[in-house]
């Protein structure tokens, strides 16, 4: 009996101990909790954003590329072999600078026969014609027949369709001839190179594509829906893909007539207000906006912003605590990537720009001191020896 009550004894006093243990554990927890969700949030003016009113361009937005206006597609104008192809992609031309040679050695035999035709020719001409002359000699004097100057008439006629058909020939050969050296249309780049040495091409075969840098273009698509809104001569702003950081303007030019029939989207063109600043490279995707009006509006930065499933929300700094704000914002602006507020915040505000997901509503902030000059380090410690 003796030996069972002090077994319960020690049973109740470990009991005890731990539930003791356990009520210090989570009293050394709470504080730790609480001094984690109260821990302070050292910022430096840069992780800040003060929010001021901007204009925000409205109008329709286009999307397309970049083009030049003088583009020039080079094709076989003969059938023939490639003997040389002078310059690749990405090299500068001069106009009538020549860019492939094609297999001349068929054209010029051909070019020989009708040189000789046209010799042949001649000299029948030439004899037919004499013989006319003196026929209408004999016939004044009464001496041949009016048939026999008739049909040396014909004869010489004759001779004489023959000489042009060969002197046409010799012209169409010449021509044929040139055609196998094919030269720059204008000053350019070449863009596309179709052809190597040896292959062989026929009449209409693509061989080279030559742009002018100098002459690029905006080339767009309008929905159609937006059309009531475009004039020419509006201005357009827009980015270049690869040139995220430089915002380009230009005009209006051109609105086509006609909608495309399956994307419903009207076919724009767009001049660079700078020509020379224009980028230099055809094809590259641009975007941005028509300005048919503007209004004042805080623009935020997507990277300043969380979203999730319920909210779109910002982080505030209220004098030296932070704020979790709920935002109501637009649609993206393309020309600067930025969304507009329209509900939350106001002008004058400061918003982290990229804040963290670890942060807490009514977290006290602190702000970073700058650093001391090296020349007032370098007196303090003067004054202070």
């Amino acid at each position: 009996m003796r030996h069972t009550l002090c077994v319960l004894l020690a049973t109740g006093l470990l009991a005890a101990c731990g539930k003791s243990s356990e009520t210090g554990t989570a009293q050394a927890a709470a504080p730790a909790a609480a001094a984690s969700a109260s821990a302070t949030l050292l910022l430096s003016p840069e992780d800040l954003t003060t929010l001021q009113p901007s204009t925000l361009a409205s109008g329709p937005v286009l999307s397309g590329s970049l083009q030049p206006e003088r583009r020039a597609d080079l094709r076989a104008e003969v059938a023939a072999v490639v003997l040389q192809v002078l310059k690749d992609n990405g090299e500068a031309v001069r106009a009538g600078e020549l860019l492939v040679r094609l297999d001349d050695t068929a054209i010029r035999d051909s070019l020989a026969s009708a040189e000789e035709a046209v010799r042949a020719s001649g000299q029948a001409f030439e004899q037919a014609e004499r013989t006319v002359q003196r026929l209408k000699t004999l016939q004044a004097q009464g001496m041949t027949s009016t048939q026999a100057l008739e049909d040396a008439e014909v004869r010489r006629n004759n001779a004489q369709s023959d000489l042009v058909a060969a002197r046409s020939r010799v012209v169409s050969a010449r021509q044929q001839l040139q055609r196998t050296g094919v030269r720059a249309p204008f000053d350019g780049v070449v863009s596309d190179r179709r052809i190597s040495v040896g292959d062989t091409v026929q009449v209409g075969r693509e061989l080279l594509k030559v742009i002018d840098p100098r002459s690029m273009r905006f080339e767009a698509l309008v929905s159609a829906d937006r059309m009531h809104e475009l004039k020419t001569g509006q201005r357009v702003a827009f980015r270049v893909n690869g040139f995220a950081q430089t915002e380009f303007t230009g005009t209006l030019r051109r609105i086509d007539a006609a909608a495309n029939a399956a994307t419903r989207q009207v076919a724009v063109l767009v001049d660079f207000a700078k020509p020379a600043d224009a980028p230099r490279v055809a094809g590259l995707f641009a975007e941005g906006r028509i300005e048919t009006g503007s209004a004042q509006a805080l623009l935020v930065a997507e990277s300043a912003l969380q979203r999730s499933p319920e909210a779109v929300h910002a982080w505030r700094v209220d004098g030296q605590t932070l704020a979790k704000v709920v935002l109501q914002v637009g649609e993206r602006d393309p020309r600067s990537g930025e969304l507009p507020v329209l509900q939350g915040l106001r002008a004058g505000d400061r918003i982290l720009r990229r804040p963290g997901s670890t942060l807490v509503h009514g977290q006290r902030v602190e702000f970073a001191k700058p650093a001391a000059a090296p020349a007032s380090a370098a007196a303090a410690a003067v004054a202070a020896k």
